[in-house]
């Protein structure tokens, strides 16, 4: 094929990758979505609607323009009590910039995000009933290498997940611990489970949350490989775990039972008791037959 010719089929190819996904959805499960603001840069007043099934996902909008309008539902029909009681977090990627990100909730706006936040990587959350997320492209007179970009997750603000992650929303920054039930169902439902030890804090700042580095000595179950495995004769666990900074880090001399959630690849912590007042609990409740799971406790 002449030189020529196949320039001229590459520079086609280029085109229609960047103009394309503008409006398409690429994910057959809808979690999540990629476009481009260059079908529309004529057209910087254009609202697009965005319709995600899913509990988590993706966004990625290259050269944003005009705005677009991202409304998010469980991949499952949930109950009007389920609905009432969901959040949504959202996290931009450490490149996200072009957009302001704002709750719409019939038509009036409230700032949910700047772009100058954005590339913090701070986490925000809100309530599912405060409306849909709402992306406003920042007017520049370059667009070129600008993306919008960040994860969500719809989050539940009952059970043991409300005693961490959603914490990062004002109205459960109570730092209550967890009672004896919600205790019991930690260590059976939550995203990781174990004893350990809290060894001190990594990173503290005036974020909503702050980083603490713990042992585990026993681990019960874990999602996503937060905590790695290391020792040759005493097997341990080692990992870092975000905790609310206005609940502080517990002392490090006693065993704790940990427990959490795991959002964006992080581990958070829910219930948190010492855990020799676990165990009596445990062995009270097994002997009565309420306990909702077995864990090798020897």
């Amino acid at each position: 094929m002449w030189p020529w010719v196949m320039w001229v089929m590459w520079v086609m190819w280029v085109m229609w990758v960047l103009v394309c996904p503008a409006g398409t959805q690429y994910s057959s499960d809808e979690c999540s979505w990629r476009g481009s603001g260059l079908s529309h840069e004529s057209h910087r007043r254009d609202v697009e609607q965005v319709y995600l099934r899913c509990s988590q996902g993706s966004m990625e909008w290259l050269y944003p323009t005009g705005a677009i309008i991202v409304n998010l539902r469980p991949n499952t029909e949930p109950s009007p009590e389920h609905m009432e009681g969901l959040h949504v977090c959202i996290k931009p990627l450490p490149h996200s910039q072009g957009s302001h990100l704002y709750l719409d909730r019939a038509g009036d706006l409230k700032l949910l995000m700047a772009e100058s936040e954005q590339p913090e990587g701070s986490v925000r959350c809100f309530s599912h009933a405060d409306g849909a997320l709402f992306v406003e492209a920042v007017p520049q007179a370059d667009i070129s290498r600008r993306i919008t970009a960040f994860q969500y997750e719809l989050v539940p603000s009952r059970g043991p997940e409300a005693h961490s992650f959603t914490q990062l929303l004002p109205s459960f920054v109570t730092c209550e611990p967890c009672s004896d039930e919600e205790v019991l169902l930690a260590v059976c439902t939550s995203d990781f489970a174990g004893r350990g030890l809290f060894q001190g804090v990594l990173l503290s700042t005036d974020k909503p949350s702050q980083v603490a580095s713990v042992s585990l000595s026993r681990l019960f179950h874990q999602k996503s490989a937060v905590f790695a495995a290391g020792g040759a004769k005493v097997r341990r666990w080692t990992g870092r775990v975000n905790v609310p900074s206005q609940c502080g880090i517990p002392p490090g001399k006693d065993d704790y039972l940990l427990t959490g959630s795991v959002h964006f690849g992080e581990a958070w912590l829910g219930c948190a008791p010492r855990y020799k007042d676990f165990l009596r609990l445990y062995v009270e409740a097994q002997r009565a037959g309420r306990n909702p799971c077995q864990v090798n406790t020897d």
